[in-house]
């Protein structure tokens, strides 16, 4: 496979940086202007409502703006990969924006660059509107800690700009590397231009104090004539040099970084396409730099040379711990062309610097300890031993102090659980204290609880705030630090990050069930609650569902449901007998986000009305705690539904055991497709459908639910993530593992996999040959798309038509899977 598969993606490096969050100081927000005090840089922060809800310079922008700026300091280097801006709306109050904006930034503070696209655009379109978030992928990324935001507009007008960073922090320390400037090869076919077309420093008959594709994360592929951008030249991702240029027979690159640091290896990715006389180097000799001279002794490196595979690979060259703030490195030809696409180093920051400037870069300096040297005296061993024993002595007891704080939080964790399982019983059979929720008051809760640990993470959805840790288990993206790169891999063009309009409400029991697009969720929300108050004392506790972060399910009995509920709703029960409900209950010290989160999903339950799909019937939230009343079917859940029964047959007869016919299988398979049709309808994103989220009534009635997750009995089809991110990865698409990407083609992903437990009569669980990390490794073989992926089998009872239906929804490409509508209408057709 492609070595340039085997490294870290950069859809790992998305993390915000801190304006949205409050990690970068208002101190170091500035801008050029303020159009007044409440619209100063420091409310610049996308998704706060603060002061007047934005930035604002003092004057209208006129076009070509070229001095009104919103600027950020990152404190240290940082690889930016994606931008994220908003306008003021300011509660309905405000409608500025910018429709288009550019950037300029800086490693140093003095030296400002134009940042633009592939193709050279600056220009970034912007916002449409005063409230919705859009996010923009920086293709290249930069390599920066001074960031600025400059509005564009084509005629004069008023603009307020809200703003987010994401990336991560930039661990090599480059600040510039110079090099020869890359050359043109002609093909038999066409020409290659091996420029490299991203650097950033001056440009003349070499690249001088700048960045580029040697470090754009970008790994070329095995042919250099292609590249992984689209509407690129040939050869676009490599940085290439002919030996006839260089008589000496060595290309000179020299790279600078922020301060001394210990290194200890440099990767080099290289073409070695040797059929068209391309090869990796035959030797390298590297000089380093500490202070200001170079040092006398070099280090040389030969690596093997590999004329059978022609495929592009990192050739790890070990820089032998030499402290270094500048390497120079000699690149010698082993055939007439050498090509590069990506340099990265692996260092430690030196334990000491002798100057209090890094060279180059203006950042601030890093002090010394006292009377540094570069010699360690004998004398001054045993200090430095005690020292050391000394820190791992309090390590070891800080160590000692968290399992302990751990083991005490977990004891009275269950302690409470316990007393609130008691609680309960009672609260639900008596009327509860009553307390009116004031929404407004809620608004007032401390800033500690909106720091919370329930803040949506921004882009990755809170069911997926660690793709690393999955990425990390395919060889394609994660090698041991003798191989590995630090490349990433574009995907047909896909973003790699949820898209930026969808809003998550995570439910009580922790399982994300809706993803909501912003505008779809506000026409929802906006109106009152379409359902009544229910008395609790009217709720009877038959048993626990589940439990999630922020509260909990309950099976309940519900007297006297029939004159709460309006004509839509049809109960084959007489008014005096009880309704079984499932009752979503939120625990009274959730904090705010979490309240407001549940209140907006009531609002967006009451409007989902479809047969498939489980309904609100009333809810209790003039006194805590809040809870929505649900829908439950008499059958369950129908996994456990299937489970108890046979395919009719011989064997259902020998066995006496209830069996359910294959037509009423495609019955309920079809009224799943129906209800997931009227979801993806309102562009809803379940992405938790499975067996166990369906609930069974009279009949074969199948509802949709999202009660699966919070329950122990199913936890062994959620793959955990340090105990962190939770997954259902047995029915998550490839692109949802890889990418974090969720949308309705991931649906009927997990749609496929439904119909596959249903006629297999949910008697085992999907690629129950394989581990969890087995399954992640399957999903790298969709990725490459090498006919190597393991698909499930066909079951026994399924027709071709119907694993035809299956095979279309775990199709590669998302565009080519069928819509919900379209699966719907095959499954009428399959039914006698």
């Amino acid at each position: 496979s492609e070595v340039n598969r085997l490294v870290e993606s950069t859809s790992v490096c998305r993390y915000p940086l801190g304006m949205s969050g409050g990690q970068i100081q208002d101190e170091d927000i500035s801008a050029s202007s303020q159009w007044s005090e409440t619209t100063a840089a420091r409310y610049g922060r996308l998704d706060f409502e603060e002061g007047d809800g934005a930035w604002c310079p003092e004057m209208s922008v006129e076009p070509d703006n070229v001095k009104e700026f919103l600027q950020i300091d990152l404190r240290s280097l940082h690889f930016i990969t994606l931008v994220g801006t908003q306008g003021r709306h300011a509660g309905g109050m405000g409608n500025e924006f910018a429709q288009m904006y550019k950037i300029k930034y800086s490693r140093d503070g003095s030296r400002w660059i134009s940042w633009r696209n592939r193709q050279g655009k600056q220009v970034i379109e912007g916002n449409r509107n005063a409230y919705d978030i859009v996010l923009k992928d920086l293709e290249p990324p930069i390599i920066a800690r001074f960031v600025r935001f400059m509005p564009v507009t084509d005629h004069s007008m008023n603009v307020c700009m809200r703003v987010e960073l994401y990336g991560c922090e930039w661990l090599d320390g480059l600040v510039s590397y110079n090099a020869p400037v890359g050359e043109q090869m002609t093909l038999p076919t066409y020409p290659v231009y091996l420029n490299d077309s991203v650097y950033d420093g001056a440009i003349i008959y070499s690249m001088t104090e700048g960045l580029g594709q040697l470090t754009d994360g970008v790994c070329g592929l095995d042919d250099f004539a292609l590249s992984h951008v689209y509407n690129v030249w040939p050869g676009y991702d490599y940085v290439g040099w002919n030996n006839e240029s260089f008589p000496s027979e060595y290309v000179e690159i020299m790279f600078e970084f922020d301060r001394i640091r210990n290194f200890t290896t440099m990767k080099v990715h290289c073409n070695n396409m040797f059929s068209w006389h391309v090869k990796t180097f035959r030797q390298v000799v590297c000089y380093f730099r500490s202070e200001s001279d170079w040092e006398a002794t070099p280090l040389t490196f030969s690596p093997v040379m590999d004329e059978k595979n022609p495929s592009a690979r990192f050739v790890t060259v070990n820089l032998a711990n030499h402290m270094a703030s500048a390497i120079k490195c000699q690149f010698y030809f082993a055939d007439a062309w050498m090509l590069f696409s990506e340099i990265t180093f692996q260092s430690d920051t030196a334990m000491y610097n002798t100057t209090l400037t890094p060279p180059k870069t203006g950042l601030p300096p890093r002090l010394p300890p006292k009377n540094p040297t570069h010699k360690v005296d004998d004398s001054n061993t045993r200090i430095l031993i005690g020292c050391l024993v000394a820190i791992i002595f309090i390590l070891v007891a800080i160590i000692v102090i968290i399992l302990w704080r751990q083991v005490w939080q977990k004891m009275l964790e269950k302690a409470s659980r316990r007393m609130l399982d008691d609680e309960l019983t009672a609260s639900l059979s008596t009327q509860s204290e009553t307390f009116v929720y004031n929404h407004n008051q809620s608004n007032t809760t401390s800033e500690q609880e909106s720091n919370s640990t329930y803040e949506r993470i921004f882009p990755l959805g809170p069911d997926y705030q660690e793709p690393s840790r999955l990425l990390s288990k395919l060889p394609e993206f994660a090698q041991s630090s003798e191989e590995s790169g630090s490349c990433y891999q574009h995907v047909n063009g896909v973003p790699h990050y949820a898209e930026a309009d969808i809003v998550n409400l995570q439910g009580v029991t922790g399982s994300n069930t809706y993803a909501i697009p912003a505008v779809t969720m506000d026409l929802l929300s906006g109106k009152d609650v379409a359902v009544e108050e229910f008395p609790r004392k009217l709720l009877t506790f038959k048993e626990k569902l589940g439990e999630g972060q922020f509260g909990e399910v309950h099976l309940c009995e519900a007297e006297g449901m029939q004159e709460f509920m309006n004509k839509e709703f049809l109960f084959d029960i007489s008014e005096d007998q009880p309704v079984l409900v499932a009752v979503k209950m939120l625990r009274s010290d959730a904090n705010k986000n979490a309240r407001n989160d549940f209140l907006k999903e009531i609002k967006i339950m009451s409007r989902l009305k479809d047969p498939n799909i489980i309904r609100l019937l009333a809810v209790c939230i003039y006194s805590d705690p809040l809870c929505m009343i649900t829908e439950y079917m008499e059958n369950g859940d129908l996994n456990q539904f299937l489970s108890r029964h046979e395919p009719e047959g011989q064997l259902a007869l020998l066995s006496n055991a209830p069996t359910v016919s294959f037509n009423n299988l495609c019955y309920m398979a079809t009224q799943i497709a129906s209800g997931m049709k009227y979801l993806s309808s309102l562009n809803f994103v379940h992405r938790d459908l499975a067996t166990r989220n369906c609930l069974v009534g009279k009949n074969y009635t199948i509802k949709i639910a999202d009660f699966g997750m919070s329950r122990n009995l199913y936890s062994g089809d959620y793959y955990r993530i340090q105990g962190r991110a939770v997954l259902p990865i047995r029915w998550m698409s490839w692109e949802s593992i890889l990418l974090g990407k969720f949308t309705t083609a991931s649906d009927v992903w997990a749609f496929g996999v439904t119909l596959w437990e249903i006629l297999n009569f949910c008697k085992e669980q999907p690629y129950s040959q394989l581990t969890d990390e087995q399954v992640i490794e399957n999903t790298g073989e969709f990725f490459r798309d090498q006919k190597r992926q393991i698909y499930l089998p066909q079951p026994v009872l399924c027709p071709d038509s119907l694993y035809k239906i299956m095979l279309s929804c775990w199709r590669r490409n998302t565009k080519e899977r069928p819509s919900f509508q379209e699966i719907h209408r095959a499954l009428l057709e399959i039914q006698p």
